[in-house]
């Protein structure tokens, strides 16, 4: 990893073409052959001992950066390099980062000149990520000059350098509804709907009070009615329930470059932004075949940090959904009732029919089944646009699956699961707006 190696330099082309070569010309020539000789021997010797002593041009120079830098898909940001120099002499180097193909960099390498007197130096990096996920730089190319010039001296140094790369919300928050535009997600309050489900108190009966709010055993012990009174539900729990299995990975059509997997993830960091705005319990479950991840709910910038390390190297994998082990897992851990909301492709029937025969695993729960549009699911004269056979049978095509996830949400309706076919642009924005209608009206 810290070799040293060294390569000719411009000078020492120069040397060879202006003294050597023309040396070597004239040694024909009886008379200029000693003294041809004599100078292509100095200039042998000196370009020999310049190599020589090359290699201890970079003993005093090491370099580090920070352990751990986060940063933000489609987000410029910078790195720090740090550099020592013990010499504490004026040291020109030319700098080498090797960055992973995910990340773009306008300069893969940079020549700086360390001021003399100063022993610590930092160099800013910029580059771009353009995948989320989590990239290793392990090491870190020098090169400066020898002595005289004749040649480059070059080490390779090691790194630690984590880069986590994260989803960026900045160009979601763009579609979403006025209160994300505006930042003041959650700061009007909402009116309630209802009077509430968690009991408050007991009280003297008063007129006008509801027959059904009155409580018979406690007025059959006082001998006079007593009413129950009822508060507000103020914290909640919300779990966003990530697919992570093989549907996920087909690509979002007005953007191939993102996937099915990659709107659901942006879309469940917004949605914790909402449940944290509106003072709720915000938890986390990802799975495929087998559950990847279970984050308790809770709330606060630590608790989101820790929702957002669980998503941000997440990817598809090439396997079926395990519903079986999911849901009974549901139905262990969560004992309060809450807000599940799946984030999953059910336009397969085997995996639709899955997932329909374990509901009964949560009945206890208010379930929400959001699903992104599969690419030409539509009515079939939602879209005048037929200018070939083909093209009318695209369309039967797409009003076919659009009908198979109509009766699938029939299906789910029958069950109390509340099904959402959303646009996989605005998948997020969509269902932060169902989280806020379904809190105002208390349905959890």
């Amino acid at each position: 990893m810290n070799a040293t190696k060294i390569v000719p330099g411009f000078r020492l082309l120069l040397l060879v073409g202006a003294v050597i070569v023309p040396s070597a010309l004239i040694a024909v020539v009886p008379a200029w052959r000693v003294v041809s000789y004599a100078l292509i021997g100095a200039a042998a010797l000196a370009a020999m001992v310049d190599g020589w002593r090359a290699p201890r041009r970079l003993r005093h120079i090491t370099v580090w950066t920070d352990v751990l830098v986060r940063m933000w898909k489609d987000r410029e940001g910078s790195l720090n390099l740090g550099i020592r120099n013990e010499g504490r002499q004026e040291t020109a180097l030319r700098i080498g980062l090797v960055f992973p193909p995910e990340i773009i960099a306008p300069e893969d390498e940079q020549r700086t000149v360390l001021p003399a007197g100063a022993e610590y130096s930092r160099i800013p990096w910029q580059c771009t990520p353009r995948k989320r996920g989590q990239y290793f730089i392990s090491r870190c190319a020098v090169e400066r000059s020898s002595a005289l010039g004749f040649w480059a001296v070059r080490k390779t140094l090691p790194l630690r350098l984590e880069i986590r790369v994260y989803p960026n919300l900045a160009g979601e928050r763009k579609k979403s509804p006025a209160f994300f535009k505006r930042g003041r997600l959650g700061i009007n309050v909402q009116r309630q709907l209802g009077k509430g489900r968690e009991f408050e108190k007991l009280r003297e009966y008063a007129s006008g009070d509801s027959f059904e709010d009155v409580d018979w055993k406690a007025t059959a012990r006082r001998g006079h009615p007593i009413t129950r009174v009822f508060q507000v539900e103020r914290t909640q729990e919300i779990y966003i329930v990530l697919d992570a299995s093989r549907l996920t990975a087909r690509p979002v059509p007005s953007d191939p470059g993102a996937t099915i997997l990659e709107r659901n993830v942006t879309a469940s960091l917004l949605l914790a932004l909402a449940a944290e705005k509106q003072g709720d319990l915000f938890g986390l479950i990802t799975f495929s075949d087998r559950v990847h991840n279970f984050v308790r709910a809770r709330n606060g910038k630590v608790h989101y940090g820790a929702c957002r390390d669980a998503l941000y190297t997440l990817q598809p994998r090439a396997v079926t959904p395990d519903f079986d082990e999911l849901f009974s897992l549901l139905r262990l851990r969560l004992r309060r009732r809450a807000l599940l909301i799946f984030l999953t492709e059910l336009d397969d029937p085997i995996v639709a029919e899955a997932f329909v025969r374990n509901l009964k695993l949560l009945r206890q729960h208010l379930v929400l089944v959001g699903m992104a549009k599969p690419a030409g699911t539509k009515v079939l004269f939602e879209d005048d646009r037929v200018n070939t056979v083909d093209d009318v049978y695209k369309k039967l095509a797409g009003h076919i699956s659009w009908n198979k996830l109509r009766e699938l949400g029939r299906v789910l309706a029958s069950q109390g699961v509340r099904f959402s076919l959303l646009d996989a642009e605005t998948l997020g924005p969509e269902l932060a707006s169902i989280y806020l209608d379904l809190k105002q009206r208390q349905l959890l």
